[in-house]
């Protein structure tokens, strides 16, 4: 249990230790761009630029108003639409170094939910996202993660 506990307390050390390096990377000309949430796919795409791309543009029209982020572990936590989007902004122009991989888990006309898999060097995140439609834009309502 304590090197289960050790394990995510190194990958959370990792992660934050990334994000302080890319810190002073350009920002990204994209800020300018119009953001394309009309289709699950596009909406999917734009979450993981987002979230491992450090883009920042349209961040707020990304999450649904009742968002919320579950992490896994042995203290699990729970973070709010705001403070998600709160951390996001800060991120802005911090590229993760991962592979991606995202794969469609089920899909309809109103919902998608979709596997994000971000590869690391010594850690895999997999993150659950929940994509719901609000009228002709796509949102994200839920990501729940998990570290191996």
């Amino acid at each position: 249990m304590k090197a289960l506990v050790k394990t995510f307390a190194a990958a959370a050390l990792i992660a934050v230790s990334t994000f302080a390096m890319a810190a002073n990377k350009p920002t990204s000309k994209s800020e300018k761009a119009t953001i394309n949430l009309s289709t699950a796919d596009f909406a999917l795409e734009h979450y993981v630029a987002v979230t491992t791309e450090g883009e920042s543009a349209g961040v707020e029209r990304l999450f649904a108003e009742d968002f919320n982020q579950k992490i896994q572990s042995a203290n699990a936590q729970s973070h709010s639409r705001e403070a998600v989007v709160k951390s996001l902004k800060k991120q802005k122009g911090e590229h993760l170094n991962c592979v991606v991989s995202t794969d469609i888990v089920e899909e309809s006309a109103d919902y998608m939910v979709a596997k994000v898999t971000l590869k690391f060097e010594d850690f895999t995140k997999t993150d659950l996202v929940t994509l719901v439609r609000e009228g002709n834009s796509w949102k994200v309502s839920k990501s729940i993660n998990s570290y191996k």
